[in-house]
Order: C-alpha cells, then sequence, then structure tokens
C-alpha cells in the first residue's frame, strides 16, 4: 500500500490527538471505569474519524479504506485500549450496516450525528446464550402496525452505559436459525429499554461495557436497516469491518509495547550492563518486531482488497485471518514485554499490566479465535460454513 502525503498529514492529526486528548487522561478514565464518550466523541468527530468512508451527505469524509487502515494503527497507540476499542465501535462496528443499507432518513436521523460525534452508537448483537452463534440469538421483534415491539436482554454492549442508540439484531419472524432477524436502531431513550447492570471487566476499563434489558420496547418498524430479514447477513458483512479496525489497531499498540519495552531495556541495568545487551532479548524483540511487519503488510493488503472490489468471500477470509494472527500475536507480545519487565512489569503502576489484561480481548470479541478458524476452514472447503 501506498501512502500519500494526505494519508501522513491524516495520520499526524489522529497521533497528535491521541497524544494530547487520550493519553493524559488514561490512568483517570481507568480508575473510574469509564470515559466520558460525549465530551470526546464531538472532538473525534471534527478530525472526520467516525465518517472516513461515508457518504459526505451525511457528514462523511468519503475517503477510501486506506484511511481506515492509518486511523486504526494511530487509535492503537493509545494509553488505554478501552477508548481506542470504544472508538472503533463507533466508526466500524455500529455504523457501517447503516451507511451500506439504511434509508435516507434513518442515515440522516442516526448516522449523521453519529459522524459528528453527537451521538454515541452500540452494536448490541450478543446476549447471554449467544455470543459467536449469532444464529442463536432470542430477542425478538414482533410487528404491531408501525412498530415493532422488542423484548430481549443484550450482553456485554460496548458503550451500552452511555449510548445513545443501539444498532440491535433481533428475530422478526418465527424463522430459525440464521434466517429472519433483521438490524433495528433503538434510541436508548426509549420506554422499557433499560442499564441491568454495568459489567466489571479484566481489561479494557475505561470503557464501558453494559447488560441491557429490553422489556416491550417500541420503535418504528421504518427504523430497520435494509430489508426486514436480511439481518443476519447484514451483521455478517459489517463483522468484516469489526475485524479489520481490531487487526489494524493491535498492529499500533504492538508497535508502541515494543518501543516502550526497548526504552526500558537499554535503561535498565542488570549484571553491570543494560538488559537490551543480553543477546537473547535482542533476538527475542526483533522476532516479534517481524511478526508485527508482517502482519501489518496483510492488514495492508486486506485493505487493498477492499479498495479494488475484490470478492466479498475472499475479504472475509482475508479479515478472519487477520483477526486471528493479531489476537493471538497481541497476546505474545503483552506476555514478553511484561516478562522483560520483570517484577515491576506485574504491577499496576506500570503500562504493561494494563496491557497485558486489555490485550487478552482481541481473540474473544468479535468472533472468538475458534470461530476464525471455522470461518478460514470453511472458506478453504475443509469444513461446512
Amino acid at each position: 500500500m501506498k501512502f500519500t502525503d494526505e494519508h501522513d498529514m491524516f495520520r499526524a492529526s489522529v497521533r497528535e490527538f491521541v497524544d494530547k486528548e487520550i493519553n493524559p487522561n488514561a490512568d483517570a478514565w481507568e480508575a473510574a471505569g469509564m470515559f466520558p464518550a460525549h465530551e470526546l466523541f464531538p472532538k473525534l468527530g471534527k478530525l472526520g474519524v467516525f465518517g472516513l468512508e461515508y457518504d459526505p451527505a451525511y457528514g462523511g469524509m468519503g475517503a477510501d479504506h486506506s484511511f481506515t487502515v492509518v486511523y486504526g494503527e494511530e487509535m492503537g497507540r493509545a494509553s488505554t485500549g478501552g477508548v481506542s476499542m470504544a472508538c472503533s465501535v463507533q466508526s466500524d462496528m455500529a455504523t457501517p450496516a447503516l451507511a451500506r443499507f439504511g434509508s435516507p432518513a434513518l442515515k440522516e436521523r442516526y448516522l449523521a450525528p453519529a459522524i459528528r460525534g453527537d451521538a454515541v452508537a452500540c452494536i448490541a448483537v450478543t446476549e447471554p446464550d449467544a455470543g459467536s452463534d449469532v444464529a442463536g440469538i432470542r430477542t425478538r421483534a414482533l410487528r404491531d402496525g408501525d412498530e415493532w415491539i422488542i423484548n430481549g436482554t443484550k450482553l456485554y454492549i460496548t458503550n451500552g452505559v452511555q449510548g445513545d442508540w443501539l444498532c440491535l439484531l433481533a428475530r422478526t419472524s418465527e424463522e430459525g436459525g440464521y434466517r429472519g432477524m433483521s438490524q433495528i436502531i433503538v434510541p436508548t431513550a426509549r420506554q422499557g429499554l433499560t442499564v441491568s447492570r454495568k459489567l466489571d471487566k479484566l481489561g479494557q476499563r475505561s470503557s464501558d461495557t453494559a447488560e441491557l434489558s429490553l422489556v416491550d420496547v417500541r420503535v418504528p418498524v421504518a427504523n430497520t436497516i435494509g430489508e426486514i430479514g436480511h439481518g443476519f447477513q447484514q451483521q455478517m458483512a459489517q463483522f468484516q469491518n469489526e475485524r479489520l479496525i481490531a487487526s489494524y489497531m493491535a498492529t499500533g499498540q504492538m508497535q508502541v509495547a515494543l518501543e516502550r519495552t526497548g526504552n526500558y531495556l537499554k535503561e535498565r541495568q542488570a549484571f553491570g550492563k543494560p538488559l537490551i545487551d543480553n543477546q537473547y532479548i535482542q533476538f527475542r524483540l526483533a522476532e516479534l518486531a517481524s511478526e508485527i511487519d508482517v502482519l501489518r503488510h496483510y492488514n495492508y493488503a486486506c485493505a487493498e482488497a477492499i479498495i479494488s472490489g475484490t470478492d466479498p468471500l475472499v475479504v472475509t477470509k482475508m479479515a478472519s485471518i487477520a483477526k486471528l494472527k493479531s489476537g493471538r500475536l497481541a497476546r505474545e507480545v503483552a506476555d514478553t514485554c511484561l516478562q522483560f519487565h520483570g517484577g515491576i512489569g506485574y504491577m499496576e503502576e506500570t503500562w504493561t499490566a494494563r496491557y497485558f489484561r486489555d490485550s487478552r480481548l482481541l481473540s474473544i470479541g468479535g468472533g472468538a479465535d475458534e470461530i476464525m478458524l471455522r470461518i478460514i476452514a470453511g472458506l478453504e472447503g475443509w469444513a461446512a460454513l
């Protein structure tokens, strides 16, 4: 992938934002278990990051996918994975289907404010008994004239405490499995929608995550994204955005982790010399740097496939591979960086502890490693999809 001066300028602006607006507040937001999304998102909206590839008619930038790569890599450099992950929900998890399949009226009412950062969006798919098995969701939307009446529970919803609207996947017919589902925009202020609890997570602690209860929640049928009954397919396409932005961010996170570890090892003295002088440590860091570079360029290949309009099944396979490899490599990098810091790396006062906890989600959220393997095996013809 070839980056232009325009990409470089955009990269510099996102990096400056992360350094000035996010990193100085990271410790406080982690301690609070939440960051002020309604304060931060409008500032990010002015950078254009929430609508990079979306129609300018709704405030989008109309850029190609290469700018999403830059955005992801730079947001990954944030000192708290929770904030960058929450931002990616707004940009690449809750809004792609709306931007692609939503009616003009729906995009004007919900997409445009999300692009500006004036409204906080959530993706509501996972349930207590249906995570990676999306076909197992039970939340139902029954039609009553021109309205849906929605009942169900959604779990692990990022931005769920602060969110203004949900991109919700629900059953809208009696057909089982993946059939008969629809994506519906549900404003969180609707009567009957409540935050059952704010979840206490191992990592990503600056990002609020909620369990949501929906009891006889009424929304207009016009809030349906795309065609009724096509929600599963639309969500599967939206997952590819989620998996790729996660991989782009992971490379930024891992690069910073190696940089910080290398700087520490140059200063830390052991046995009369800097730890970095140990050849094993040099070689181990070199191995990880090589793996990160390979992943980065695979990400670029994924982006180029999207830009060139490659067959969606090929993109699905590539996105699944990127997500699988980035999740596993992030765990390896986090573990090695903590190990090389020794005892101080195990302390909460050191960035390594937070990164160790934050990085673990990548192999779970957005489809666990095992689901990625299942998709890849299916597309290779080795298993049923």
